[in-house]
């Protein structure tokens, strides 16, 4: 596979803002910490770090997020929002929004979203495509910056999966067509600063995420730092929180945590 076109990123690009500055680096160990440290140099909103390999890519609860070089969507977002801590939720919400989209546009691939920030699809069961982590630097009570770090598995190979994550696919194992990367990230961009410009006007993304996910209504297993919960995955607040309503019909808010999806019957 052939690295990420950086020229042609640049001439495919729609956009004002979100990905004007980009810090390429073809091996890395993380584009947030990458973009993590350019945020604290005065980097401006809209800059992004991409690279072709991670050699330490950030998952979720301190896990690893694994990926082959020169296949993926490895990239991180600088935002400078003016939210309260407890909504930074939205901008991962406006980003994965923007990412099934832009993987649909680009793929033809219908995608939906696993609560609390996977980008999911049906086959054979629920598999995963792709993740969001979304970090932030704190000033007082409000937020200085965020980074929504995105991984998406484009052009991996079915057979390269199972070292990734038992329930890994890739947009070229569903579809069984190679997708041009940049084409998919100047897509994906676009879509950001599009739906980012909207939660400046007052916009929630909180419904149409809600619409994407594929936890709600179905019987799930939620595992937490505390204790695992069971029921249904009733609905979700608008700062993401998921409502889980327990067998004995206690309605348990949880904001952090991993969600087994069960299909419904």
């Amino acid at each position: 596979m052939d690295r990420l076109n950086l020229s042609h990123l640049r001439t495919l690009s729609t956009t004002h803002s979100f990905g004007r500055e980009v810090i390429y680096l073809p091996r890395t160990g993380s584009t947030n910490d990458v973009i993590k440290e350019s945020a604290r140099q005065g980097a401006p909103e809209g800059a992004v770090a991409v690279t072709d390999e991670q050699t330490a890519g950030k998952g979720r609860l301190g896990r690893r997020w694994l990926a082959p070089a020169n296949t993926c969507i490895l990239c991180s977002i600088l935002f400078r929002p003016k939210l309260a801590p407890t909504q930074t939720q939205r901008l991962t919400m406006l980003c994965a929004l923007a990412a099934v989209d832009a993987i649909e546009k680009t793929a033809g691939l219908h995608v939906w979203l696993k609560w609390p920030n996977d980008l999911v699809v049906q086959s054979q069961g629920w598999k995963k495509l792709g993740g969001i982590l979304t970090e932030t630097g704190i000033a007082g009570e409000q937020v200085a910056f965020a980074i929504v770090g995105i991984g998406i598995n484009v052009n991996v190979e079915r057979q390269a999966l199972p070292a990734l994550d038992p329930n890994a696919t890739s947009i070229l194992a569903e579809s069984g067509q190679l997708t041009e990367r940049a084409a998919l990230l100047a897509t994906l961009l676009a879509g950001v600063e599009q739906r980012y410009a909207a939660l400046q006007a007052g916009e929630n993304p909180h419904q149409e995420w809600a619409s994407r996910l594929a936890t709600l209504g179905l019987q799930v297993e939620a595992s937490t730092a505390q204790e695992t919960l069971t029921g249904m995955a009733e609905s979700v607040d608008e700062d993401g929180a998921l409502l889980l309503r327990a067998p004995d019909g206690t309605l348990h808010r949880l904001v952090v945590g991993d969600v087994t999806l069960k299909q419904s019957s």
